[in-house]
């Protein structure tokens, strides 16, 4: 746990700053891929995500250390070709999880997240799951665990190989030559990411391309189609704690709607998108008829609203950085209490971004949550202790947050386009 906040420390504002990369890159080249409200999306998107993931909120089903113990044939020393057949066991094990996400309803819930931005960029690669909350990725391990790869190894190897699917999340590289044939590249992941009918789930590998070209779901990227991206279901909202659970949601009452015990049995373990007859017929969802020709989701905001959004998030992940530096003095259930904060912060301004007219009151809960504890301790989580005077500045950031939200969920305007 602490060890995984301090890798983040370091990752977070790298991967930040290789956003606005991308951002004020494409506004150079006049190709800007990176929409403002897109982007505070995602990266709003990776705050749950990896807060999540430090405070420790899943269950793991079967851990690579039971494998490890129990079907372990080998022992071997932590040599650098270990490390590298950790790398390709976890790539292997990468491309399995990744396919039956797409190819099963009940996986679908724990990806949806990741597919939901209309746009392709390196911010929507952080849009990552909060609903995986089982994990069952150890078990495609299991020949790593036979061959005696040391548990130590996949924990080191692991973030590495997590870090290293991100960059080729943009538009603005093309193709890159013999690399095709080995490497996950750009042009690789743009089809996996299209929902053009031609590149539907393709391209499931992770760091290498020859899984999928071994296993039958390689496509190559074609300038005669370019590629649309997002789900067939649009998601409809920049709120991305509601995008982690509308996929379950979905499928709980299509189960209760079905007339067949049978269907809602099956539902759960049918390919993707497989409803029963009659809740389709009676309960019909928006699904996207023709890729060329919809309506991406970008309800109309000013420029003031974008700006407070932008610095909503900013704020968070300064908080998020104390957070995860100190996560051992703040103690549990302190990180907890804390990550409901956090919740509570993205779930608000997500809200006001998708003009929700009730999105002040998340923010008034949020305000009261955090006064709670700023009342009843005389601090937030040391925060004060840490750096003297900061909790006069919290206090007057929640004061200034309630206020201009209720302004702008009251305010009413012609809102202008976000750009």
């Amino acid at each position: 746990m602490e060890t995984y906040g301090k890798i983040l420390l370091i990752a977070m504002p790298a991967f930040f700053i290789l956003v606005l990369f991308e951002k004020f890159w494409g506004v150079w080249k006049g190709k800007d891929t990176v929409p403002l409200n897109d982007m505070i999306s995602s990266l709003s998107s990776g705050i749950t995500n990896v807060t999540k993931d430090v405070l420790g909120l899943s269950i793991v089903v079967i851990s690579y250390d039971w494998l490890f113990s129990k079907f372990g044939l080998f022992q071997i020393e932590a040599t650098w070709l270990v490390y590298v057949l950790a790398f390709f066991a976890l790539d292997f094990a990468g491309y399995w999880t990744h396919r039956i996400a797409h190819e099963y309803n009940i996986f679908w819930n724990n990806h949806i997240i990741h597919h939901s931005s209309e746009e392709f960029n390196l911010a929507c690669a952080l849009r990552q799951s909060i609903s995986s909350i089982v994990k069952i990725f150890a078990v495609f391990l299991i020949p790593a665990a036979i061959l005696g790869v040391p548990p130590q190894v996949i924990a080191i190897v692991a973030p590495l190989h997590l870090f290293a699917q991100f960059w080729y999340h943009t538009r603005h590289i093309g193709r890159m030559g013999f690399l095709e044939k080995i490497i996950v590249t750009p042009s690789h992941h743009r089809v996996h990411h299209a929902i053009n009918p031609e590149y539907l789930d393709k391209n499931y590998g992770q760091i290498f391309i020859f899984w999928d070209k071994w296993f039958g779901t390689y496509k190559e990227e074609t300038p005669e189609i370019p590629a649309v991206y997002g789900v067939t279901r649009p998601v409809q909202t920049w709120n991305p704690i509601k995008i982690n659970f509308m996929h379950l949601w979905l499928l709980i009452k299509d189960a209760w709607r079905a007339k067949k015990w049978s269907d809602k049995l099956k539902i759960w373990f049918m390919p993707l998108g497989w409803r029963p007859e009659d809740v389709a017929k009676k309960y019909p969802v928006n699904k996207i008829q023709d890729v060329y020709h919809f309506e991406k989701y970008n309800p109309s905001l000013t420029k003031g609203m974008l700006i407070w959004s932008f610095t909503q998030l900013i704020v968070l992940l300064l908080l998020l950085s104390y957070l995860f530096g100190n996560l051992a003095d703040i103690g549990s259930p302190g990180i907890f209490y804390y990550g409901g904060f956090v919740f509570l912060t993205v779930y608000a301004f997500t809200e006001l971004m998708d003009r929700n007219p009730n999105a002040w009151a998340w923010e008034v809960l949020k305000a009261v949550y955090a006064m709670y504890f700023v009342f009843t301790t005389g601090d937030w989580f040391g925060l004060n202790s840490f750096l003297p005077g900061s909790l006069f500045i919290f206090v007057g950031y929640i004061f200034v947050s309630v206020v201009l939200t209720i302004w702008f969920s009251l305010k009413k305007e012609d809102y202008q386009l976000a750009s």
